[in-house]
């Protein structure tokens, strides 16, 4: 009677065991979305949000039998101590899967070392300094770099008659790349930096820096600062200083004409000649298809670039759970990410292997009037180009 108990004991707890199996294969897949949903760069986590769930709209929320659950934390920008608790409680609280989101460069550092300790991978949607994969093995990114955008900018000014340049960063991690990696690819092509400044990231007045611009007398000013409000008021105090009656050209990275701004520009930014990897505009049926499905569920909102980096890392998580059957276990889902190719709304891209950063199209664009709208129209491109600032 005892043995028999006991075998009932043992039989009763193997089919617990056995019955909980495909239950816990199929439970809900957690994604923590760390993004500035309030403050000054709230934008961005809209669009990066919008962008991930518009993927998975499109595609279903179901990879490799795990349902998606998104969990949105807000880090209210350039905020790197909020970032990081919030990130916490996402691991301990909220038991999720894997990390996500960052839209600036000090939210990424910040939370690099938690994914690391607490073994979980971590999808960067838009902070572009070059260093940001560096600081975990457990980064993935599918937006850009800083220096990847910037460099076939300055090989395109070289070649195209701009032989001084005055550069204006905004002062902080992906500023200081992109600042780097210009006067470095300029300069090689026989170009000359006659001026460089710095701008705070938060709440900038332009004047002076517009006005020493004007003072040097460049062939033209390089920028790059966050995308948005700032890039509105520095083209406006661009256009009221007469810099460009002066002889001065303005180029940038795309940040400064992302579609979300481009009409609260206006007329000042038409001919501004930018590099980056992503316009609206761009002529695929990728990215027809995105636009159209976009326009559905958020116009009149435009899409931009971070639409397409929430987009693209939902792409990324989706087909790493099905090459993975589900399991979100760190080795497991970095080692399937690495090398993984697709096509994008923006075109072709890729996760390089070595780096874990995404490998993609540049193109260099020219603001026009499309009908009735302002657009990036792409003119020239350097294909399947990896960030430079590893190389």
């Amino acid at each position: 009677m005892k043995l028999n108990r006991g075998l009932g004991v043992v039989l009763c707890a193997l089919a617990g065991v056995l019955a909980a199996g495909p239950a816990a294969a199929a439970d809900a897949l957690k994604i923590g979305l760390i993004l500035p949903m309030s403050g000054p760069f709230a934008g961005y986590g809209k669009q990066i949000e919008n962008g991930v769930r518009l993927y998975l709209k499109q595609h279903g929320d179901t990879y490799g039998g795990r349902k998606v659950e998104l969990i949105v934390k807000d880090d209210t920008g350039v905020a790197p101590e909020i970032s990081k608790r919030v990130a916490q409680e996402l691991v301990v609280q909220d038991k999720v899967d894997i990390l996500a989101g960052f839209g600036l460069t000090p939210s990424a550092f910040a939370v690099a070392p938690i994914a690391t300790e607490a073994k979980k991978p971590m999808v960067v949607m838009n902070a572009a300094t070059s260093a940001v994969t560096t600081k975990s093995n457990y980064i993935l990114r599918t937006s850009m770099t800083l220096p990847q955008v910037t460099a076939p900018m300055a090989s395109w000014a070289a070649k195209n008659g701009i032989h001084k340049v005055f550069t204006v960063v905004a002062d902080y991690g992906p500023g200081h790349d992109a600042e780097a990696q210009f006067k470095k690819t300029f300069t090689a092509a026989g170009g000359e930096v006659v001026g460089e400044v710095r701008t705070p990231v938060k709440n900038p007045d332009f004047a002076p820096y517009l006005q020493k611009v004007k003072d040097t007398r460049p062939d033209a000013v390089f920028l790059f600062i966050p995308a948005g409000e700032q890039g509105v008021g520095f083209m406006k105090g661009f256009a009221e200083r007469d810099l460009a009656k002066a002889g001065i050209k303005l180029i940038a990275t795309g940040d400064l004409t992302a579609e979300t701004v481009l009409d609260a520009i206006g007329e000042p930014s038409v001919g501004v000649i930018t590099s980056f990897h992503y316009a609206e505009g761009h002529n695929s049926p990728e990215n027809k298809a995105f636009t159209d499905a976009w326009y559905k569920a958020y116009g009149p909102d435009r899409p931009d670039f971070m639409a397409v980096g929430g987009y693209d890392g939902m792409h990324l998580i989706a087909e790493t759970l099905k090459k993975t059957g589900g399991n979100a276990d760190v080795d497991q889902f970095i080692a399937a990410a690495k090398g993984m190719k697709w096509m994008s709304p923006r075109g072709p891209v890729g996760i390089d292997p070595d780096t874990r950063d995404i490998v993609q199209t540049i193109y260099i664009r020219k603001v026009e009037k499309v009908g009735a709208r302002l657009q990036n129209v792409e003119f020239d491109q350097v294909p399947d180009f990896k960030d430079p600032g590893k190389s």
